[in-house]
């Protein structure tokens, strides 16, 4: 027996030897090699080189650019997991570990997506022009917020313990084509005059 395993591990140590092929059946061949595309005429490699310009340029102008892409901030876990040896925090805590886990924000260019579920297969998307409303509210002083969406069909999508969410709620009014939160309506007030 001994032999045997000596001899089996010199042929697989062995570089200069041939592999074994374990489980082969007796039709099987080695896959042939792939052919090489090749030109046999100049005129057919100008026309194929434009056709791929083409195709990337196309692939490209249908990218979408993420702006944000990410689940709920991680200090939300955290500060529920502290709270949650309270009994009253409890419920809240219970919350926010399915949330951490199986819950991912993505706004592009042209939509918001909410993932959630085990393996995301839940998957919410609304484009920019259907938003009709932006409203945050900030948690844990401001290190995270709520973002509330209002749709022009009334739905309200309630985006919890999003990271940057000013820099969120303000790029998502933009892209909706709405007034900033901030500054801009601070500036549009007229201030009451006195006597």
């Amino acid at each position: 027996m001994a032999a045997a395993t000596t001899t089996a591990a010199l042929i697989f140590s062995n570089p200069t030897l041939p592999t074994p092929r374990l489980f082969s059946t007796p039709n099987s061949r080695p896959n042939p090699p792939k052919p090489r595309a090749t030109s046999s005429s100049s005129s057919s490699s100008s026309t194929a080189t434009p056709s791929r310009k083409r195709a990337s340029a196309s692939s490209a102008a249908t990218e979408e650019r993420i702006f944000f892409d990410g689940g709920p901030h991680y200090g939300d876990l955290v500060a529920n997991l502290l709270l949650g040896f309270t009994l009253l925090w409890l419920p809240l805590t219970l919350a926010a570990i399915p949330r951490a886990f199986f819950l991912r924000y993505r706004f592009t260019d042209r939509r918001v997506t909410v993932l959630s579920g085990l393996t995301g297969q839940d998957r919410s998307d609304f484009p920019y022009d259907s938003v009709r409303d932006v409203k945050v509210v900030p948690r844990f002083v401001g290190e995270w917020g709520d973002i509330v969406i209002t749709l022009k069909d009334g739905t309200a999508v309630d985006l919890r313990s999003v990271p940057r969410f000013r820099e969120v709620a303000d790029y998502c009014l933009s892209m909706a084509g709405l007034k900033g939160t901030g500054q801009e309506e601070e500036e549009t007030v007229s201030k009451p005059r006195g006597f």
